[in-house]
């Protein structure tokens, strides 16, 4: 699966977890001597557990003519090792009475089973198994790949939005990874090989570009003698140097239009904007946090309030940044004009907005309420087990230790209305900014909805 996640919203609720005193040292975190790191938080609420495997590698390590190949691997990690059987995976956990997938982004592949508590020994040695020994063999590759190209017809090519979305990385981003597409670009995919496959399970896929995350009723140190059982046997192995990848500065504006089958055009209005690098020093990320948040962050936020039932400019509008990425950031605005209304009328209508926090700033109340409602919609994952276990997975993914969350809703709550105020007038200018627009074509009405029967992970 392709995954694309709002990160350092979801870091309150992880924040809130951690502010605990410090005598109970909860999540604990221990390293093999293969440089796996294990860290596990202790929750007593229910006898499960949620075991994670992370890999540091995701689209932006692939390269050009064998794009999708993280995503690929995915898919094969369940098709069997010497030992344990294509499926087999899966039947083991449905059979402990649990639930597995796995999911591909930009940065990182994770797998994760949730479990009874007593099969967490079981599921750990079912990934410390595939984690070396895949067998990746060539016909279940050559099965696979028809797989993962129908989820990409399915996904982004039957999907007009989606194919918006593709089309603008691929012009906002020159030369960074981040142009490239998470699932692949078709002819890539069409040409892959499972040697393909092979090369990247080798590079990537060793303990030392790994960290196993596990929440639940569990004893950490019980958690660390089982992950010493079953993966300490396993050897590190020198890793690619990762070179550099710095984005271009961009020099003026950039337009794109898509034109495909859809009921309304939609507009993207991406702007270059950073990414949280430094808990301590940075400012801006938190800031543009919360300038999203006051945008579109709740039912009552500007967007909704001013273009849709006041202005009856758009059907929808919203603003999406995220803040935590191994590479650089954006932050865009979306918008689908109301029935009568141009793309240039909702373009213009995005940009009022923001001009009107560039002059007027916004009130005390009104940034206090995002806050709030940012808050209390990360509140309620405290009772999923499974979304602890993302939080701290997702921060190390992208090199910010899960230690500092607290620090980090710390620096979220202390944004001030002149901070949103400096951020939008920073980076909201014409010379960051790509433009995408999608052009409805006419919808065949005599073709019938396509249906994925393939199966595909989630």
């Amino acid at each position: 699966m392709t995954m694309r996640r709002h990160l350092l919203a979801s870091l309150l609720g992880l924040a809130c977890t951690l502010a605990a005193p410090p005598a109970l040292a909860n999540p604990y975190e221990h390293r093999l001597a293969n440089g796996l790191r294990v860290i596990v938080k202790e929750d007593r609420r229910a006898p499960t557990a949620v075991h994670m495997v992370w890999y540091r590698a995701g689209s932006i390590d692939e390269t050009n003519g064998t794009t999708g190949v993280a995503h690929v691997l995915e898919h094969m990690m369940f098709k069997g090792t010497p030992t344990v059987g294509p499926g087999e995976f899966n039947r083991r956990v449905a059979d402990a009475g649990g639930r597995d997938n796995a999911f591909t982004s930009r940065d990182y592949t994770a797998y994760f089973q949730q479990v009874p508590k007593e099969k967490l020994d079981e599921m750990m040695a079912l990934e410390a198994d595939r984690m070396r020994h895949l067998t990746l063999s060539a016909d279940e590759f050559a099965q696979e790949i028809k797989v993962v190209m129908e989820e990409r017809r399915l996904r982004t090519d039957d999907q007009p939005q989606s194919r918006l979305f593709e089309a603008m990385n691929a012009v906002a981003f020159q030369s960074h990874p981040y142009r490239r597409p998470i699932i692949g670009w078709m002819s890539d995919l069409e040409h892959m090989t499972a040697q393909d496959a092979r090369d990247w399970y080798e590079r990537w896929y060793v303990p030392n570009n790994a960290y196993v995350v596990v929440v639940g009723d569990v004893d950490h140190r019980e958690v660390f003698r089982a992950a010493e059982k079953h993966y300490g046997g396993l050897k590190a192995r020198p890793l690619p140097t990762r070179k550099p990848q710095d984005e271009p500065a961009q020099a003026g504006v950039r337009r794109l239009t898509v034109k495909a089958p859809a009921e309304l055009p939609v507009l993207i209005m991406g702007y270059r904007a950073p990414v949280l690098r430094d808990v301590e020093q940075d400012v801006d990320p938190y800031a543009l946090e919360m300038l999203g948040a006051v945008l579109s962050g709740h039912g009552a936020a500007r967007f909704s309030k001013h273009l849709v039932r006041e202005q009856r400019l758009a059907v929808s509008a919203g603003a999406d940044y995220d803040a935590t990425a191994r590479g650089p950031g954006m932050f865009y605005l979306v918008g689908t004009p109301a029935p009568g209304k141009t793309v240039a009328e909702m373009e213009a209508g995005l940009r009022a907005e923001i001009a009107r926090i560039q002059q007027d700033g916004v009130s005390a109340e009104e940034l206090e309420r995002a806050k709030s409602q940012l808050v209390a919609g990360e509140v309620y994952k405290l009772d999923s087990m499974f979304a602890q276990a993302m939080e701290i997975g997702q921060m190390e993914a992208v090199g910010l230790p899960y230690g500092q969350s607290r620090r980090i809703i710390e620096k979220l709550q202390a944004v001030s209305a002149e901070q949103v105020q400096a951020v939008a007038r920073r980076y909201f200018a014409d010379d960051g900014l790509t433009v995408g627009v999608l052009d409805p074509q006419p919808l065949d009405a005599a073709a019938a909805p396509r249906r994925f029967a393939a199966p595909v992970r989630h």
